[in-house]
């Protein structure tokens, strides 16, 4: 399979490019920057390219199977995943390449409510509030492509972080998923691209929104 990632040298891109690579895909190692490709993953074609700019997307899209955009904003720059996103969808409406956008928890419905959702909840982090709303923003604006693009939305659970590559995980839709055991909502970023590749290779989430937990 041909896959582009876009944000390839970030903490989740980064285990997405190396997941891939390691079972055997022609990776497209995207960064905006052309010197920081000795930090890209050696297996993988380094590439430069604007996720934020449609006509990037659309060129480094070309021949390809699947697009993954797992770009993060610095603080400050939020409003990025948006734009980021409809240059993606655009990119990938032009190329007729699938899209896995790697999203946010917070808009996940907190588990046994049929409406309150992560970010709305007692207990979330009011740091993190400007970082979840943009990922609202861009689940919406994903949700709004038109039916040539051929997307899925992914959500982390809770807690994500750099972690260990268990080889198990739990899917998910629209509500947070939460361990039976240990009653945390969490999955390392190993894992997670576990799964983005699992869904990859074969897809079951079609113009949806999925999420990953233990």
């Amino acid at each position: 399979m041909r896959i582009t990632v876009f944000g390839a040298t970030g903490a989740t891109g980064s285990r997405i490019v190396a997941e891939a690579v390691g079972r055997g895909h022609a990776v497209t190692a995207v960064t905006r920057d052309p010197a920081r490709f000795d930090a890209l993953h050696p297996g993988a074609r380094p590439a430069a390219g604007n996720a934020l700019d449609p006509d990037s997307v659309a060129e480094l899209a070309h021949g390809q199977d699947l697009l993954i955009g797992a770009t993060r904003p610095v603080p400050g720059q939020e409003e990025q995943l948006a734009a980021a996103a409809e240059a993606l969808v655009a990119g990938a409406a032009r190329t007729g390449a699938r899209l896995l956008v790697v999203g946010g928890a917070g808009s996940l419905r907190l588990p046994g409510s049929d409406t309150l959702t992560v970010i709305d909840g007692p207990d979330f982090p009011r740091s993190w509030r400007p970082i979840a709303l943009a990922c609202n923003d861009q689940l919406a604006v994903v949700r709004a492509a038109g039916p040539e693009v051929d997307w899925a939305y992914v959500s982390p659970s809770a807690l994500f972080a750099p972690g260990e590559r268990t080889g198990t995980y739990r899917l998910g839709t629209d509500e947070l998923l939460v361990s039976p055991t240990t009653g945390e909502s969490a999955i390392s970023m190993e894992d997670f691209a576990l799964a983005i590749l699992d869904e990859a290779e074969r897809p079951k989430h079609h113009r949806t929104r999925f999420t990953v937990g233990y």
